[in-house]
Formats: structure tokens, sequence, C-alpha cells
């Protein structure tokens, strides 16, 4: 926040209506009296409809063509039930291949011991039907994975959210001006100029991060899933002038 107490002139950067997209028009706003610059952060809450979770395989074995051929047929049955669910191909997304030689340290001699070749492959699933998350870990446990990552919650269109943070940022931004106006003297201010940013879309408020064993889910029911709220907004800078 900035309060400037003598008259300023203001160059504001805006596209004109033309067919180049890259062409900008100058626009010069004076003002007269001091002017007050805030930045102004306002976040709305929502209910998340998406979930993404990192589901994979490790496989070890002697060779490395070994892990990686067993990893790559135990991954697709992974992913053949993901689709077999009804998760779209669009949603299913690769995220990480690894092959690296493992080794146990002998203390007795000092020295490095290979142990085996580890393959892994990692997907990331994104969910539109949040309820279903449980039953699907589950589901894929038992159909060889090993690992799970996650859950990450989100939401697919944050339009209308950010339209009721756009709003109420703005009123705090004016709101907070016309304190400091009345602070200065001034009766009421008025609205120079607006840039915004944009924070989102749908982006989590807190993200765990969990690695879940084949061992453990083996033993449970259906994981529960709390998706609880997801925040996303928008971060305004106001110059508004002080007016009598």
């Amino acid at each position: 926040m900035r309060i400037l107490l003598a008259p300023l002139a203001l160059a504001a950067t805006t596209l004109p209506f033309t067919s180049n997209p890259l062409a900008a028009a100058e626009v010069t706003i004076n003002a007269t009296n001091p002017v007050v610059e805030l930045s102004i952060y306002e976040e709305v809450e929502v209910e998340p409809d998406i979930v993404t979770i990192g589901v994979g395989v490790v496989t070890d074995a002697p060779t490395a063509v070994e892990a990686l051929r067993r990893n790559s047929a135990e991954m697709q049955k992974v992913v053949d039930l993901l689709k077999a669910r009804g998760i779209a191909v669009r949603d299913i997304q690769t995220s990480r291949i690894s092959l690296d030689a493992q080794y146990d340290y002998d203390r007795e001699n000092q020295q490095q011991v290979f142990r085996a070749y580890r393959a892994s492959n990692q997907v990331s699933v994104k969910l539109r039907e949040i309820r279903r998350a449980g039953e699907l870990l589950d589901a894929l446990v038992s159909a060889g994975a090993t690992d799970i990552h996650g859950p990450s919650f989100s939401i697919e269109d944050d339009t209308e959210a950010k339209a009721v943070a756009r709003k109420q940022a703005l009123e705090r931004g004016k709101a907070q001006a016309q304190e400091y106006a009345r602070f200065a003297g001034y009766s009421d201010v008025r609205l120079l100029q607006v840039g915004e940013s944009i924070r989102g879309p749908g982006g989590p408020i807190m993200q765990e991060k969990v690695m879940v064993s084949a061992a453990r889910m083996a033993d449970a029911s259906a994981a529960p899933i709390e998706p609880g709220m997801v925040g996303t907004g928008v971060n305004l800078q106001m110059t508004f002038e002080m007016v009598r």
C-alpha cells in the first residue's frame, strides 16, 4: 500500500480494438489530489469437484531388463483397471518412469553391494467423482499398485468463485482507500486504475502427500477421503484519488 501526497499522472497500458494482439495504446490518467495505491488479495473457498492422485508400481529384479519388464506388466494392470472403472484416457497421465540400481552398504568391508535393479512407473489420475476415490484406491492396490501419492483437491471451473473474489477485493479496497481519505481530510475517493493477477484455478489450500503400502491397504476397507474446501482468488492493484 502506498499513499502519494502529490498530484500524479498515471500511465495505464491497455489493449486497443485492433487485429494485432501485440499492439497497445498508452492512456494517461491525471490526478490533481493525493492518491492511494493498494494491493488487495481476496480468496474464496469452494467445495472441490476434482481429486488428483498419484498411483505407481515399484518392481525389483536381478537385471535391468527383467525389472522393467515386470514393472511394465504390473503397471499395465493398473492402467487397465483405471480405464475399466470409467476413468477417461485424458485423465490418466504418466508422471514418472525410473530405473535405478539398488545397493546395500557392507559395513564390514566398507563398500556398496549390488542388491537389485528397481523400476518405477507412476501415473497421475484425475477423478471427477470425489466420492469414488476411496473405493478406487482399494481396487488399485488389489490390481498391483504399490505406492500412492496425494490426494490433491481442486475445482474444474473457478470462474464464478473468482468473480465473487474480484467483487469482494474491489469493495474492500475502496473501503480501505476511503478510510485513508478521511484520515487525510477528504470525503471520498475516485477509482483511477485497476490491475489484476490471478491465483488458481482452484489451488488447494492444503495438500497432503501420503505414501500407502500395499500391505496396509490390503488390510483396510476403502480409504476414507475428506475433500474439505479449496481456495481460489485474485489480487487487485488499485489506485484511488482522494476527492473533496
